[in-house]
């Protein structure tokens, strides 16, 4: 059994939780961003919680892109979920969380304290999950930048100029990094996540046959850059992806992205998207396929942030 690394201090687990707007993710647990409630237990599905009440079947569905999360419970519910989900993965069911979580770059200082709040409204919690009960004691919650959290762990690697990009279902964050250090007035927030090409993919592919695709389809292409359907489709969706990932570069380019000047670290959700169709420099340019990157970033930066705030 693989090992889980634990970031523990003074007896409260450090647990990070990303909420993307496609996935939610947990150091070692995915799930899609998808939640639909019930009266009653659910007959067929087993990925639900109980909690105060009502039913929630956790991965079903489909949320939309919305800039505050904090404007319906459906985040909080999620979070909770993806709690339960990772103490399985640890084999705890009560316990004392300090929840390390994060937000696009550019809107962390003005949603921080809010986010906070919204995600701590209850100290203590108790739900089900897979007829387990889990007892959560939330004794504080740490909101940090995406992306940057990811790599806070290893940036003595990001040697000279580096930017640092990271495409996940709704936005795209970049930074540049120089030399290990961030430079925050070069850091921006774009609404150009992976899901604007899942958009585009649906239309092109409606307005030329009539056939509204499948969501599962245009989710595993987006995945994988291919799918089992016919050429004509395939080519109608490999067009889009292409036109998609050129719109990108071309946004990277509006922020002076230089090839011959810096090195480009690609992270996130699309991060294959832009591998498969994107052009290039190879030697220069690393991708990071750890969908789980950011929730594990933000136990290891919340870890180090406390510790040195203890010391003072």
């Amino acid at each position: 059994m693989r090992e889980i690394r634990e970031y523990n201090m003074n007896g409260t687990i450090i647990l990070g939780v990303d909420n993307g707007y496609g996935n939610v993710k947990t150091a070692h647990r995915v799930f899609p961003t998808g939640i639909i409630k019930c009266d009653s237990e659910p007959v067929l599905s087993k990925e639900y919680i109980e909690y105060d009440g009502s039913y929630y079947i956790i991965g079903e569905g489909h949320k939309g892109f919305v800039a505050d999360k904090q404007e319906d419970d459906d985040t909080y519910i999620l979070t909770l979920a993806a709690i339960a989900k990772e103490l399985e993965a640890r084999g705890l069911t009560e316990t004392r969380i300090h929840l390390a979580v994060g937000l696009p770059l550019k809107w962390v200082q003005a949603q921080r304290e809010s986010f906070k709040k919204y995600l701590t409204r209850e100290r203590y919690v108790s739900l089900k999950y897979k007829k387990v009960d889990y007892l959560i004691e939330i004794v504080d919650c740490t909101v940090m930048p995406q992306g940057y959290a990811a790599v806070a762990e290893n940036l003595k690697d990001f040697k000279g100029m580096n930017l640092l990009v990271d495409v996940g279902n709704g936005t795209m964050n970049v930074m540049y990094l120089n030399n290990g250090r961030p430079i925050e007035s070069k850091s921006w927030t774009e609404k150009l996540g992976v899901n604007q090409c899942f958009i585009r993919i649906q239309n092109r592919i409606m307005d030329r046959t009539g056939t509204k695709l499948p969501d599962e389809i245009i989710n595993d292409f987006l995945r994988y850059g291919d799918a089992d359907v016919s050429e004509a489709y395939l080519s109608a969706m490999k067009q889009v992806a292409e036109q998609y990932v050129q719109g990108l570069f071309q946004k990277l380019r509006d922020y002076e992205y230089n090839e011959d000047l810096m090195n480009l670290y690609v992270m996130g959700g699309g991060a294959k998207m832009v591998e498969i169709f994107g052009k290039y420099n190879p030697d220069r340019t690393t991708y990071n396929h750890d969908i789980c990157a950011n929730a594990k970033g933000y136990e290891y930066f919340c870890y180090m942030m406390l510790r040195q705030k203890n010391r003072k």
